[in-house]
């Protein structure tokens, strides 16, 4: 071809692009940091129910230190249960989810009259340091005046 790309080039002149860009996007500007205060999810019904597999499957097998092993025979046991036998995963992640959903409510309520407090607190902030940098200006001009004076 003549002096033109194919679409080959073009492709993975993107894909490079693309990567260069979620990279650099990644490490500069990141996630908003995470709040510690903020309540963490429930677990899922499967994750209640590997919270007691777990127990089990150490007792029976004491030797084995696989995350791997336990994670893939859990998941094989779960889908084995019947829904009867799921039943109480299944009522324990719903009493997990109500109170997650409770906290939220009352997590979303503090952060609603939160950041008002604070930002009046960054108002205050900003103006007591603008005063004094203003102060700083003004005392940095006089000295040069005195200075072309003396000359």
């Amino acid at each position: 071809m003549k002096g033109g790309k194919s679409k080959s080039d073009t492709k993975s002149d993107r894909l490079s692009v693309n990567k260069k860009s979620t990279a650099k996007a990644g490490k500069k500007s990141g996630k908003a940091a995470k709040d510690p205060n903020k309540p963490k999810r429930p677990a899922s019904a499967f994750f209640v129910f590997m919270e007691e597999f777990r127990e089990s499957y150490k007792k029976e097998h004491p030797k084995n230190k696989s995350v791997a092993a336990v994670g893939k025979a859990g998941g094989d046991k779960w889908k084995s249960l019947s829904a009867a036998e799921k039943a109480p995963y299944i009522a324990k992640a719903e009493k997990r989810k109500a109170a997650y959903e409770k906290n939220m409510k009352a997590y979303n309520k503090r952060q609603a009259e939160g950041p008002q407090e604070e930002e009046e607190e960054d108002a205050e902030s900003e103006k007591s340091v603008s005063e004094v940098n203003d102060d700083d200006e003004d005392d940095d001009e006089e000295g040069s005046e005195d200075e072309e004076d003396d000359d």
